[in-house]
């Protein structure tokens, strides 16, 4: 019997992809790693011939394909997320060249689902979707042109990942408690709730309150006890402020 890979618990998740060929290209591109789980964020056309022909026979990969409505469906479950990108971002997360993202995700697909974000073919990732991540990728090109095909950049990441198999056996297996995107998320809106209500956070005037908080978490790789306690202290600090008059809203 086969023991269960650490590739399988990977999902490659494309957002707003516009060309049907480059869904059937990535399917192509994962079978050929051993990569299994995809999943499409509202693509423009899905299922398409187009997809069906670039997939060169990986017709598995695409009627397996999860559709989903929103990126937070499509990482639901994980314990940690990378957005593969080729701008620098202000206030960025922890970057990682293509072959060191792909071990750190390896490792911690030993413990729990893990998902590489690809954006569109034009645009690639907005910020709000790489603030949903907790890491960075960036593939080392030519910075005269830098421009990857989506297809060929899942591609490039898929090799890595398989590359990088060897080496798990010399890492430290990762936290096997980290806290699931959907926890994650809900400490979010609890703590912009608890920010608004206090006075702390103007809502008119957000700022990027937010974006700093999510930097500061996907740095520190939340485990799940830690989010129950950072939750408890703001239900805390809001009965407090609900009891005494002239301080809650």
């Amino acid at each position: 019997m086969n023991l269960p890979s650490p590739l399988d618990k990977i999902r490659i998740v494309l957002s707003h992809t516009s060309h049907p060929g480059n869904i059937g290209a990535t399917a192509r591109a994962m079978k050929t790693m051993g990569l299994r789980s995809l999943y499409l964020v509202n693509p423009r056309s899905f299922p398409d011939k187009e997809a069906e022909t670039r997939s060169a026979g990986a017709w598995d990969i695409l009627n397996q394909a999860k559709i989903c409505a929103s990126l937070d469906e499509s990482l639901s479950g994980t314990g940690l997320a990378a957005a593969v990108t080729a701008r620098t971002r202000d206030l960025s997360h922890e970057v990682f060249d293509a072959r060191q993202g792909a071990l750190e995700l390896l490792n911690h697909a030993r413990q729990y689902p893990v998902a590489v974000v690809f954006g569109t073919e034009m645009s690639g990732l907005t910020t709000l979707e790489v603030s949903k991540c907790q890491m960075m990728i960036h593939i080392p090109a030519d910075p005269d042109y830098s421009s990857l095909n989506l297809a060929s950049a899942v591609q490039v990441i898929a090799y890595e990942l398989r590359m990088a198999m060897p080496e798990l056996s010399s890492l430290s297996p990762a936290a096997s408690n980290l806290a699931e995107f959907d926890e994650v998320e809900l400490l979010y809106l609890h703590l912009e709730r608890a920010a608004i209500s206090c006075g702390f956070l103007d809502p008119r005037e957000p700022k990027r309150f937010m974006q700093r908080m999510r930097r500061l978490f996907a740095r520190a790789r939340l485990e799940k006890e830690e989010i129950n306690i950072l939750r408890g202290i703001l239900s805390a600090l809001e009965k407090r402020m609900q009891s005494q008059p002239g301080i809650s809203e």
